[in-house]
This record gives C-alpha cells, sequence and structure tokens, in this order.
C-alpha cells in the first residue's frame, strides 16, 4: 500500500492507491527542444519529458485543462493533441505526427479509448518513456474496445447512446456515436458539477462506432512502463475491466471512486500519477 500524498506539492484525499506489477494545443519550443530548454548537455540532463495527452471518446482537450494547469505548474511542458475518433490505426497515425513534431523523451497518457490509440502509436518509439492510463483501454492485438467492454458486466453506456447515421462521400453509410445530452453527466461524468458537465455535454466530441469495433494490432505496453487509474464507479468501462488489462499489463495501478471523467473531477491525482511515471522512466 503506497500513499499518493507523501512528499507531494499538492494533497491527494479519498484515494486507494495500489502497485501492482483534441488540436495539438500547448507551446511547442523554439529553440530547438520540445520543453523550451537551451539544447546543451547540461540542458539535457535536467529537461523534463513533455507529456502529450490524447482525449477519449465523447470529449475534446479541454478535459484536460486542469491536469495541463498542475503539470505546467510543476515545469512540464504538455501537448493536448487532438484525436479524430475515427479509427484505433487512422487515429493513432495522426498522433504519431504530434510525436514526431515533439523532440525529446516523452510520456504518453491516454483516456478512455485514448488507451488504444496511445497503445498503438507509442509502439516501436524509443522517445516514448512511459504510458499511463487514465480509466482507459489496454487492448492486445485483436481486442477491440467493445469487446472489452462486454467482457464483464456493469457498462451502462449503450441505453446512454445517441446513434447518428450519415452518408459518405463515397455513398456508403457510416454511424457516429454521441451521449444523449440529458444522460451524459449520470453517465459519463456523475462527480463533475452540474453546470461543468453541462457544458461537457454540449461540447462532446462522437467517436465513430466502428471505432470501437476495430482490433488493435499493436500493444507498446508490452514493452513500456504503464501506469494506470482504475476508476472504480465508471459506467462506461466497468472496473473489472479496468482491472483486469491493468493487471495483465503490470501497470502501477491506482485506484479512485471516481466517475469516467475522472482528469475533469480528480485533475491533481492525475497530475499525480503521470508526474510519477515521469521520475521513474525519465533520469
Amino acid at each position: 500500500m503506497v500513499s499518493i500524498k507523501g512528499g507531494r506539492k499538492r494533497m491527494v484525499t479519498g484515494v486507494v492507491s495500489t502497485l501492482t506489477a483534441g488540436l495539438a494545443l500547448g507551446a511547442f519550443a523554439l529553440s530547438g527542444t520540445a520543453n523550451g530548454a537551451t539544447n546543451t548537455p547540461e540542458a539535457s540532463r535536467h529537461a523534463k519529458p513533455t507529456i502529450v495527452l490524447e482525449h477519449g471518446a465523447f470529449a475534446d482537450g479541454s478535459s484536460w485543462n486542469g491536469v495541463i494547469a498542475d503539470l505546467r505548474a510543476d515545469g512540464y511542458p504538455v501537448v493536448a493533441a487532438a484525436n479524430p475518433l475515427r479509427g484505433p490505426a487512422a487515429d493513432a497515425a495522426a498522433l504519431r505526427t504530434v510525436l514526431d513534431h515533439v523532440k525529446g523523451p516523452k510520456i504518453l497518457v491516454g483516456h478512455s479509448y485514448g488507451g488504444n490509440v496511445i497503445s498503438e502509436a507509442a509502439t516501436n518509439d524509443p522517445q516514448v518513456k512511459g504510458l499511463v492510463y487514465v480509466a482507459a483501454f489496454l487492448p492486445a492485438p485483436g481486442e477491440s474496445a467493445l469487446e472489452l467492454t462486454n467482457k464483464y458486466p456493469g457498462s451502462t453506456l449503450p441505453d446512454a447512446l445517441d446513434p447518428v447515421t450519415y452518408q459518405q462521400s463515397d455513398g456508403s453509410t457510416a454511424t457516429d456515436l454521441y451521449i444523449q445530452q440529458d444522460k451524459f453527466r449520470h453517465q459519463f461524468a456523475a462527480d463533475v458539477p452540474a453546470a461543468q458537465a453541462a457544458l461537457m455535454a454540449a461540447e462532446q466530441r462522437p467517436i465513430a462506432q466502428s471505432a470501437l469495433e476495430e482490433k488493435a494490432t499493436s500493444a507498446a505496453w508490452k514493452t513500456i512502463p504503464s501506469w494506470d487509474i482504475v476508476t472504480t464507479r465508471d459506467l462506461n468501462i466497468p472496473a473489472a475491466v479496468q482491472r483486469f488489462m491493468a493487471k495483465r499489463a503490470h501497470s502501477h495501478t491506482t485506484e479512485v471512486a471516481a466517475s469516467h471523467s475522472v482528469a475533469v473531477s480528480h485533475p491533481h491525482l492525475v497530475a499525480d500519477v503521470i508526474e510519477r511515471a515521469a521520475h521513474a522512466t525519465v533520469r
């Protein structure tokens, strides 16, 4: 049993911590390094890794605002990437364009379906030093988000969805998934203030239904150290599913009694876990 509070700048309460085995936002440096440090051997030894954040379905980059504020206050350069939410392969390719632009070591963080994306995008990238999964999927090759969600009971997402079918330019049809706005807070953000959750519902970005059915082709967590925040009051990805994936990946796991929107409701906790990953992997 490890306490999160000891020696930290921010106090985190109500959390049980256990150790088990949008658009590219943020400032890109113009001085030759991602964090704006001078490109000298001395600066390189003390430079902090860039934190790259990937949001999931029904959200956007603003879902990381509180986390970004904490990380920047502690001196970390941060980029919040826009996730197209079209499918793991295509979304990972988009994220890799961001990773290629950011020089130096990186910690890659994914929320929800963003976990699928970082697992693929980080594969064979030696500059990604750690992976942090936040109420997220950690698929193995051949698994989909939908398959993992249904591995254990508990998700109430299907009854809250608002599917929208549309015609594509080639004449075929596709379906985007939203969460019904009047069900959004209960389903996605029960521990977020009502007014804030209402804004999140209005600003949500849809995910292609096919993205949740697309199977993973690689799993960076097999070779890169990982950390996992398991949300025990999650109605999207049941806690049992999250625990299964974290255990399989030998992730350093923190459990918190939070909704799926843990980065919004518990930004200090999420930032602390990200910083622990950075401290452990980038020297």
